[in-house]
């Protein structure tokens, strides 16, 4: 809800604090600050104004300075509350939508500037004030994805993510290299997501930041979309067109860490008010940046009503929240003697982890039908279970592990592959441990590590085909998906957030036959109940044939909750496997409804002529089988001809 659309009238102390949002905040359960904190525009006394409120609780003085006032101290003192929260708070009247301004703290003998930590908007970086922030309501008409989006954004759903840079996606060479504003996004990534059969998109975090190669992972603004690409209602327009063409949003949060920049949260009055003061407990050493400290209830409050915010004002479907690992161990990144233990001796972060178990619970109290995502890249165990039988409580997780071991496993030579067959069908031992997504995320493009399709060995066309294969399994295997910007078409480069992707690689026949090749298996997993609904259950994937791996096959089913069968065989090798036999659990014909190396997709052509007829043939523990030809460096997924 919008200040216009509150028109709120103050009378009582010029606070819009109750004591009920005293005592939440304190205690650490407050999940809504940012209707009561920052800058909102009211009424006191019969005067338009704007009323402040900052939690700085070691502050000696506190002023707003801003271009309303020419920047001056002496202007706009701010008074402490008498309750002892800390918070300081004041009215200025005739301050207009837009207006830039920072808190002027005096602390310790020291003075400093700092934007706003709820502030709803800042000015464009460089700069780094914040702005005064009361545009209208915005008009929502994505009401029919709302009123659906618990059965499109369930665990049973099919999820194929697109994962995207908004700054790197598509630029404008011809105006100096600029990126496309939320609004311009809006007028072309739902028609491309949606025409890809992707089912959601996640953004790589919107909040603002003030160095843009941070990617927004070291963000400032946790209440304020970057300013960079157009104002919070132009986010919200981004949105709504892509709820309004069926794909869900993912924000990724950091509710991990943060930088040390001048303007924003570290040292906030001249004191560790947001961070840990010990660095060992208060600073990461990998990534020079500030841990939050959970400890402390009024950060906990803050940090949850960040989330909430997203998701209440947003509209957005889930929130990924970035670097969980490094919020639940307390020797993250760090050596023998520089971390400090919990009260047991241990590793855990107690603090951190009753955080997010209470984060989940309130999201998914107030929002049953949206997700939260954990990037969580160590064994920690029920990540994705309840909290009252002690899990963290998130709906999914990523499966760093899958993705570790399939990278590598395609790194090698095939001729070596049946040495390495494990790293294809261990996944499976703890496939349905967690609720996991598996991710080829912007991590795996980057710093040296080569594009996903240069990381195919082989000539060009065997590049393609392992590329084309790497998708097949992935999209087969157990698990929702999630793919980086620009591996849907074959980018040669290393993603550049500088830079553009190279869409004009479309032009050429084998990345527009990979780019087909993807929307068709995001098309087969929206339509088959097998490939989505028994994600995170063992009966919804069988082997039929782990142990082959003198030939470098795998060949397994999927199962739906409607009785759905899929058959999948891979084969990890550039040569053709005629008279390939498969024991099937079902007698008659089977449908190829996909073959990766069909000539559509720019494939040899080597098939099965669209299915095939089983014979009373036992194979496999099964009484009837397939006779099948296994394409090269190919992917081919059949199903019963009744299906069909």
């Amino acid at each position: 809800m919008s200040e216009r659309e509150r028109d709120l009238t103050v009378s009582d102390g010029n606070s819009l604090l109750t004591d009920h949002d005293i005592y939440l905040f304190r205690q650490g359960t407050h999940t809504r600050l940012y209707e009561k904190m920052g800058a909102h525009a009211v009424q006191v006394g019969g005067r338009q104004g704007v009323l402040f409120a900052v939690w700085a609780p070691n502050a000696e003085r506190i002023a707003v300075i801003g271009d309303f006032n020419a920047w001056q101290a002496s202007a706009h003192p701010l008074t402490p509350r008498p309750d002892g929260t800390g918070i300081w708070e004041g009215f200025i009247p005739d301050v207009s939508h837009g207006a830039a301004y920072k808190y002027r703290i005096e602390s310790l003998g020291r003075v400093f500037e700092k934007g706003d930590p709820y502030a709803r908007a800042w000015e464009v970086p460089p700069d780094t004030a914040s702005r005064v922030w009361n545009e209208p309501a915005y008009a929502w008409r994505d009401q029919e994805w709302i009123q659906r989006r618990r059965e499109r954004n369930g665990l049973d759903a099919p999820f194929s993510i697109y994962e995207m840079h908004i700054g790197s996606w598509r630029r404008r060479p011809e105006e100096g290299n600029r990126s496309l504003t939320y609004r311009e996004l809006a007028e072309q990534l739902p028609h491309y997501l949606r025409e890809m059969g992707f089912t959601h998109v996640e953004l790589l975090p919107v909040m603002e930041h003030p160095f843009y190669g941070s990617w927004g992972y070291q963000c400032t603004g946790y209440f304020a979309p970057t300013s960079r690409y157009g104002t919070p209602a132009d986010l919200k327009y981004l949105i709504d067109e892509l709820h309004r063409n069926d794909i869900g949003v993912i924000l990724d949060w950091v509710p991990s860490h943060f930088p040390g920049d001048a303007h924003g949260l570290a040292y906030f009055d001249g004191t560790h008010v947001y961070e840990h003061a010990d660095r060992r407990q208060g600073f990461h050493p990998e990534w020079q940046s500030w841990i939050f400290n959970y400890g402390r209830h009024e950060v906990r409050s803050f940090l949850a009503s960040s989330g909430l915010f997203w998701l209440d004002e947003f509209h957005v479907d889930a929130l990924r929240v970035d670097a969980v690992a490094s919020m639940l161990y307390l020797d993250y990144g760090r050596r023998e003697g520089e971390w400090i233990p919990n009260p047991h001796g241990g590793r855990e972060n107690l603090e951190a982890i009753n955080f997010l178990q209470r984060f989940n619970e309130a999201v998914y109290r107030d929002h049953p039908d949206a997700q939260t995502i954990a990037e969580e890249s160590t064994a920690w165990p029920m990540v994705t279970r309840p909290t009252s039988i002690g899990g963290l409580g998130f709906g999914m997780k990523w499966n760093m592990g899958w993705m570790h071991d399939t990278l590598d496993y395609f790194k090698h030579d095939p001729v070596h592959r049946k040495y390495h067959q494990n790293a294809v069908t261990f996944s499976i031992w703890y496939a349905f441990n967690e609720n996991f997504v598996l991710p080829l995320s912007h991590d795996e493009v980057v710093y040296g590590k080569g594009s996903l399709l240069r990381r195919m060995p082989g000539d060009e066309w065997q590049r393609f085909a392992g590329l084309r294969l790497l998708f097949g399994y992935m999209w087969t295997h157990p698990g929702k998906k999630l793919l980086f910007m620009g591996g849907e078409f074959g980018q040669w480069n290393e993603w550049a957030h500088e830079s553009s992707l190279d869409w004009h690689l479309l032009d050429q026949p084998l990345h527009r036959s990979l780019s087909h090749w993807l929307g068709d298996l995001n098309r087969v997993l929206r339509q088959r109940g097998a490939l989505h609904t028994l994600d995170f259950e063992a009966q919804g994937f069988e082997w039929v044939d782990a142990a082959d791996a003198d030939q470098s096959v795998l060949s397994y089913l999927r199962r739906g909750a409607r009785d759905e069968m899929l058959l999948v065989i891979c084969n990890f090798t550039p040569l053709p496997r005629c008279n390939y036999r498969v024991g099937v659990p079902l007698a008659g014909r089977w449908q190829e409804i996909l073959n990766s190396d069909a000539t559509l997709y720019g494939g040899s052509g080597q098939g099965n002529w669209g299915g095939v007829e089983t014979v009373p043939m036992p194979s496999h523990g099964r009484f009837h089988s397939l006779s099948l030809t296994l394409p090269p460096l190919g992917i081919v997924i059949f199903e019963p001809a009744a299906a069909g």
